[in-house]
């Protein structure tokens, strides 16, 4: 039996697909939450962010019902994806949980020398991007749900690691040494599973 009744919504980053997660997913499904990964292809960051979170919403709108709250965990770009889904596409509306893993919030310099004409879903992840500041500045519609991050200090893909962390809401380091250790590490996967866990038990007050 599941604990609390939100299915998850898992949205995968850059040059990743839901295969990403089935370690994650493995750990959800014996804890009994339900689970959902979408796959959205980035074309190798061609696609922009916004585009991203529109194919989100649509995926969304055909697996659930408009009564129905979930919960959404982004990992990497997957992570300002659901950002733009829940800012700017009503997302707050039927959301109750935002976990973000490894998501470049306020910017990557990994990003920094990517031409927005050649690959706008990168670019629009460099530091001081008009989108990051734009999103950043617009996030007061977030305070309507329980948001937290997670990153690695030794993140090379979001540089640095201690950037990738929401505006609002509790962040934590996880001592993994890269990127996808994030969601692959048996330690990392402990942590996420448990971060959602404890939530749904405290809310109903078990």
């Amino acid at each position: 039996m599941a604990v609390g009744s939100n299915p998850i919504v898992l949205v995968h980053g850059l040059w990743d697909n839901p295969f990403v997660f089935n370690r994650l997913v493995q750990r959800f499904e014996q804890k009994g939450v339900e689970v959902f990964v979408p796959h959205l292809p980035h074309e190798f960051g061609r696609t922009s962010i916004l585009k991203l979170a529109n194919d989100l919403d649509s995926y969304i709108s055909r697996q659930f019902t408009d009564n129905v709250c979930i919960d959404l965990l982004g990992f990497s770009m997957g992570g300002l994806i659901g950002r733009v889904w829940l800012q700017y596409l009503n997302g707050t509306k039927r959301t109750e949980r935002f976990i973000s893993v490894g998501t470049p919030h306020n910017g990557t310099l990994t990003a920094q020398l990517i031409p927005s004409w050649l690959l706008p879903g990168i670019a629009q992840m460099k530091l001081g991007s008009v989108f990051l500041e734009e999103l950043n500045n617009n996030s007061k519609s977030l305070t309507t749900v329980d948001c937290i991050s997670f990153y690695c200090l030794y993140d090379l893909m979001v540089f640095p690691g201690w950037r990738a962390v929401l505006p609002l809401g509790p962040s934590f380091s996880i001592a993994v040494l890269t990127h996808k250790g994030l969601i692959k590490n048996p330690s990392s996967l402990d942590i996420l599973v448990n971060a959602v866990i404890r939530s749904r038990l405290i809310d109903l007050n078990v």
